[in-house]
């Protein structure tokens, strides 16, 4: 892959559409929310994942994703942001991507009104502070958001039955290519389903293309002669990852970074780059790999070279 544009990097959560009605027993809330800064946002931790979540939510330059932007809004109010939960409980409570749950967004609303966000406060008014539960995601980083928050698990099998047909056949290839190239099924479905939806025809405004989102360079590199069919684009991105996992000796965060943003801009920055894009984009993966570190083949390719700079100053900032 090569570097992209940030998506929708300027913050600026969504407020809730008040209406002049008791919340609890009224239908949901129809009308989109309108737009404007919340007073409480400052530097929130997990702004930029918010900021990702409102692309997600509404298709502003990117592929509309409503289960997609709620994992990254939960993914926010797990790190404290009042605008994470905000925006997780305005969906919870108009059913916006996942079943409606007035009980969750009340909660929501509370927590957020409590970290000092106004419009979560005005929000209370109408739906009280409910019985305190949140949703599982909350305490849960496996959870599925969009199944409503009544549990669930990011396994496989589980993410590829929510499936369409014709997609669940394209994440079944992935799965059954992925151990021949030494890539945990787990990771390279995550990388499938982030890039493209697992969509074989998708191209990005940068021509990237296919199910694992290879560019022109790449899919020369790796040899994939039509990168619109499905199995020889999977067999390009498999191999790209292996590659990575080798350079950056099986660190996860890294060689998805790298995927993202091309290995040599996180040589350049000595860690993820600091491209909004793509540090939701490892953060996504890490949600749904849930592990940091990854086997690789040291006989692919020789380590980078400023790799063990990178994981010096990681160990000294974790001492610190």
């Amino acid at each position: 892959m090569k570097p992209r544009s940030p998506v929708n990097s300027r913050c600026h959560p969504v407020l809730p559409w008040l209406v002049a009605a008791s919340f609890a027993g009224t239908p949901a809330l129809a009308a989109d929310p309108p737009r404007g800064k919340n007073p409480s946002s400052g530097a929130q931790p997990g702004g930029q994942l918010v900021a990702q979540g409102v692309a997600y939510e509404h298709g502003e330059g990117v592929q509309r994703d409503t289960a997609r932007a709620a994992t990254l809004y939960c993914q926010a109010a797990r790190l404290g942001n009042a605008d994470g939960m905000h925006a997780l409980g305005w969906m919870y409570a108009n059913g916006r991507g996942m079943q409606r749950n007035d009980g969750y967004a009340a909660a929501l609303f509370a927590l957020a009104a409590a970290k000092g966000n106004v419009y979560a406060k005005q929000m209370l008014r109408f739906t009280g502070s409910g019985g305190g539960k949140l949703p599982d995601c909350m305490q849960n980083p496996e959870s599925q958001v969009a199944s409503g928050g009544s549990g669930g698990d990011w396994s496989i099998e589980s993410h590829i039955r929510a499936l369409s047909a014709e997609r669940q056949q394209v994440a079944r290839l992935v799965v059954e290519m992925a151990p021949t190239y030494q890539i945990s099924p787990r990771f390279a479905l995550a990388i499938a389903v982030t890039e493209s939806a697992l969509n074989p025809t998708a191209v990005s405004p940068k021509n990237a293309m296919g199910v694992m989102q290879l560019i022109p360079d790449t899919a020369a590199r790796f040899n994939v002669r039509n990168p619109f069919d499905p199995k020889e684009n999977i067999r390009g991105g498999l191999s790209y990852l292996r590659w990575l996992l080798a350079y950056f000796s099986g660190d996860v965060a890294l060689a998805a970074a790298a995927y993202n943003a091309g290995e040599g801009n996180v040589d350049r920055y000595r860690g993820v780059p600091p491209f909004p894009e793509t540090r939701a984009y490892v953060a996504r993966i890490l949600n749904f790999v849930q592990q940091s570190e990854h086997p690789f083949d040291s006989s692919v390719v020789a380590p980078s070279a400023i790799f063990r700079l990178i994981r010096a100053a990681a160990k000294k900032e974790d001492d610190s």
